[in-house]
């Protein structure tokens, strides 16, 4: 596979109210470990529809990128939603499945009713120890997780989950899997969504708990692990093994109810998906301006050709303002904002820019970018996902729109 792209460090352009000195470091220690570590490991085992060894995930964890947003008295970094799109942006420009692994630490899975193991958990999540999946969606409930219909049942002190459960990724690997359930059917005049919580269930890595049988979902992209689809027969669960949130900073979620520790979750997750967009995207730019400096046709590099090199700098141009969307939202989070208009906002812009910026380096990279000896290929697969996961396209605009307008 050709090694072209990946450039150099971006210096910050300053004075900016992101470029923190500390900010700079994290961005270009992320940069160079995506580059040197990251990289070749995702060159040789993608085009394998390779599982990410072990090994990086612990040399992720060792700096400390697992507990990013865990505060610092629980052993975390105790940073914010900022820093953590921060390094997954520099990660994804790499191998999307390795910027996506983060949001698997940072809390995830501690939001336990027991305030000592949800302080424990804590601990283990920010060393990298407390690795999860998350398995909300259904085959009839994805963008409308209101429609969930997998059961808890109530049994003494266990609850026992019965159903079937699509899209959990890294399920295998992972040490525990979250289960979005319902308890209760809602009543007379309340939402849907009335009913829903979180579960943990713990599991050992490589393997799966007594009544899961797992099926690996074959997809296109988003190689580096696997995805599944979970049927649960009488799943035991107990009691202090239900959860109060799903994203959380080791405070109580209770009085809001599971469903909607769900939602800021994923206002959470929206910023985190179109981070990683950008990365994607961020990656197609580099390799096109790499390939454009490298291709001759008609004795000169393809990139004098002025069709070309405004089409790069249009791509340039749209990563770029991507990028500054989603540090613009992510801040807004770390204030303690909702920011929900924002979130599916960016979250929109920044996935579907990856898709058109992917698709047209592919153009400029003419058959090449039509083989697998370049990596273009990779991130043009990749980024069409993104405009799907974490709620599509469709589900944001939505989103967007019934903050404008009345809902009809």
């Amino acid at each position: 596979m050709s090694k072209s792209g990946f450039m150099a460090p971006e210096p910050p352009v300053l004075p900016s109210p992101w470029a923190t000195e500390a900010r700079v470091a994290l961005m270009e220690d992320a940069r160079t470990f995506a580059r040197d570590v990251v990289l070749p490991i995702a060159d040789r085992l993608d085009p394998q529809k390779g599982e990410m060894p072990r090994e990086l995930i612990d040399q992720m964890a060792s700096k400390g990128w697992f507990g990013l947003t865990i505060p610092a008295e629980h052993g975390g970094m105790g940073l914010g939603v900022f820093e953590y799109c921060l390094v997954s942006e520099e990660l994804s420009r790499a191998w999307l499945s390795v910027g996506s692994i983060l949001a698997r630490g940072q809390g995830l899975g501690t939001q336990t009713i027991d305030d000592e193991r949800r302080r424990a958990l804590l601990a283990r999540s920010a060393r990298g120890e407390w690795i999860g999946s998350i398995s909300l969606s259904e085959p009839t409930a994805g963008s409308d997780l209101a429609g969930v219909q997998t059961r808890a049942v109530r049994d003494g002190d266990h609850w026992v989950l019965t159903g079937t459960k699509r899209w959990a990724g890294f399920a295998q690997g992972a040490d525990f899997i979250e289960v979005l359930a319902r308890v209760r059917d809602p009543n007379d005049g309340e939402p849907r969504s009335a009913g829903l919580e979180p579960f943990l269930v713990v599991k050992e890595r490589g393997s799966f708990p007594e009544g899961i049988t797992a099926k690996v979902i074959d997809k296109i992209g988003y190689h580096g692990f696997l995805t599944f689809e979970l049927a649960l027969d009488a799943v035991r669960v107990p009691e202090n093994d239900r959860l109060t949130g799903l994203y959380g900073d080791g405070g109580s979620d209770a009085d809001s109810g599971g469903f909607a520790s769900v939602q800021r979750g994923l206002n959470i997750a929206r910023v985190h998906t179109a981070a990683r967009a950008v990365g994607v995207a961020r990656a197609a730019v580099e390799d096109a301006q790499a390939y454009l400096q490298e291709r001759e046709q008609f004795g000169r590099a393809i990139g004098d050709f002025q069709a070309l090199r405004f089409a790069l700098a249009d791509m340039a141009a749209e990563v770029a303002q991507a990028r500054a969307f989603w540090r613009q939202a992510a801040h807004l989070l770390d204030q303690g904002e909702p920011a929900e208009s924002e979130t599916a906002m960016v979250k929109l812009l920044a996935t579907e820019m990856a898709v058109k910026v992917t698709n047209q380096a592919m153009q400029l990279h003419g058959g090449n970018g039509y083989t697998t000896e370049r990596r273009v290929e990779r991130y043009w697969r990749d980024a069409r996902l993104t405009t799907i996961f974490e709620g599509t396209s469709e589900i944001q605009r939505r989103i967007i729109s019934d903050r404008m307008l009345p809902r009809p």
